[in-house]
């Protein structure tokens, strides 16, 4: 029965990667994997899903009420940086300040841009739509293969700023944050070396992959790319200081004020409120900003949460106990077991967001109870779980692709290169320092 049980949860993972790539949405795709989890289980499927504690829907709900304030805020935000034009004016200036005329020198400048920007807040959606535009006739102009604009992009947006640099408002960041107790900046030695050596390899992995490039004769190619955007003048844009400025006071309310509870609420209700008033020429209607916000991030937390859910109903099979209990006797330093752990969920929902989540209800607890300090659960955790947050059915990989005009097999090893290699850099050194100075 548990090998049965065993190849149900196997099936239903190849199935939800089956529909993400296929393009059905996770909100229909994630209940219909867990249908088969339910089934190969013995489990009642009524119950499973619609029972008012330990069902689908339950976990589905828990994460709303946890988590949707934040996602309605960052929404909201990351539309009056998108709409008002202060990603651009951002972008802009950085370029201005580092150069365009060297093809290393733009990429550490796209770098640099989605970085500041995630950290601040910025959707990585938002942050793809806003750069992509900008790197395009950089590309072009300098006649690099368009396709290397992939790591600037991922290496800006999913590694450091995601998981690593302390006060991240990342969901992957304060989703441990609501579920241990501890401030968005826990184990900060720990992410601050990470995010140095992370760094680092991002910058010489970035020059060694321009280098092969341009050595294999690779080039500009137009049908690759797709068209090149309309720029937008630089007339319409809000000025620099303007434009960093909500960022800049996100960052810093969530720094100063680290050990109050959900201090990202509030970070983002200033920065939102910094942005209604500096933008006000940019937008137009602040109804219309507000309206398009909250019915985004109606769409993104629940599919976020059917992720969550998914990975719940995984939790609730007999047979998850059983890949559970193996998980915590694996023999050794239980900080390894734990990071396998979420190494596990994140490989199995694709889904940074999705595997600490499930992680901070699943796992976590058995390893407080080991007397393991709650901010290093909080940091590995977040860290690991980034390990397989791109995958080829991800969200972002597909968006990413879309709006790039990529495919998988042009873009997918830089992706993973960047971002996977970028974390399982990152762990190493945490669960080194976990184990010495913890």
């Amino acid at each position: 029965m548990e090998i049965l049980g065993i190849l149900g949860i196997i099936l239903a993972i190849l199935a939800i990667i089956y529909f993400s790539i296929k393009g059905l949405n996770t909100i229909i795709g994630a209940p219909l994997a867990g249908l088969i989890v339910i089934l190969f289980n013995s489990m009642p499927v009524i119950d499973s899903f619609l029972s008012a504690e330990n069902s689908y829907l339950s976990a589905l709900a828990n994460f709303i009420v946890s988590n949707f304030a934040i996602f309605l805020l960052g929404s909201i935000l990351a539309k009056y940086m998108e709409k008002s034009g202060a990603t651009v004016a951002i972008a802009d200036k950085i370029l201005s300040m580092i150069g365009t005329d060297k093809p290393y020198n733009i990429m550490v400048a796209i770098f640099i841009i989605a970085a500041i920007l995630t950290y601040g807040g910025v959707s990585m959606f938002v942050v793809c739509f806003a750069l992509i535009p900008l790197a395009k006739p950089l590309f072009k102009k300098m006649n690099l293969k368009w396709n290397l604009v992939t790591i600037p992009v991922f290496a800006g947006m999913a590694t450091f700023t995601l998981s690593m640099l302390p006060g991240t408002p990342a969901a992957s960041n304060y989703i441990p944050s609501n579920a241990l107790g501890t401030p968005l900046t826990a184990a900060p030695a720990i992410g601050i070396v990470s995010t140095i050596v992370v760094i680092i390899y991002i910058l010489f992995y970035m020059k060694y992959a321009l280098k092969k490039s341009l050595a294999k004769g690779e080039v500009w190619v137009e049908a690759e790319a797709g068209p090149t955007p309309q720029a937008i003048e630089n007339t319409e844009l809000p000025s620099f200081v303007a434009s960093i400025l909500p960022i800049s006071s996100l960052i810093v309310i969530i720094l100063l004020f680290r050990n109050i509870p959900n201090i990202i609420v509030l970070g983002l209700t200033v920065a939102i409120l910094l942005c209604a008033f500096l933008f006000r020429k940019q937008v137009g209607s602040q109804i219309s900003i507000l309206n398009d916000g909250a019915m985004g991030s109606l769409g993104t937390t629940i599919t976020t949460g059917s992720t969550i859910a998914f990975g719940a109903l995984l939790t609730l099979a007999p047979a998850f106990g059983v890949i559970r209990d193996a998980i915590i006797n694996i023999p050794g330093n239980p900080l390894i077991s734990y990071a396998i752990a979420i190494i596990l969920l994140s490989a199995i929902t694709g889904s940074s967001v999705g595997a600490v989540g499930i992680a901070m209800e699943t796992f976590a607890p058995t390893y407080l109870a080991m007397g393991i300090a709650p901010a290093l659960l909080h940091r590995i955790g977040s860290i690991a779980a980034g390990s397989f947050g791109v995958l080829p059915h991800t969200g972002l990989v597909i968006t990413f692709n879309s709006v790039t005009n990529l495919n998988l097999k042009s873009s997918y090893k830089y992706q993973f290169m960047t971002v996977s290699i970028s974390h399982m850099i990152a762990l190493i050194i945490a669960l080194i320092m976990g184990s010495l100075f913890y």
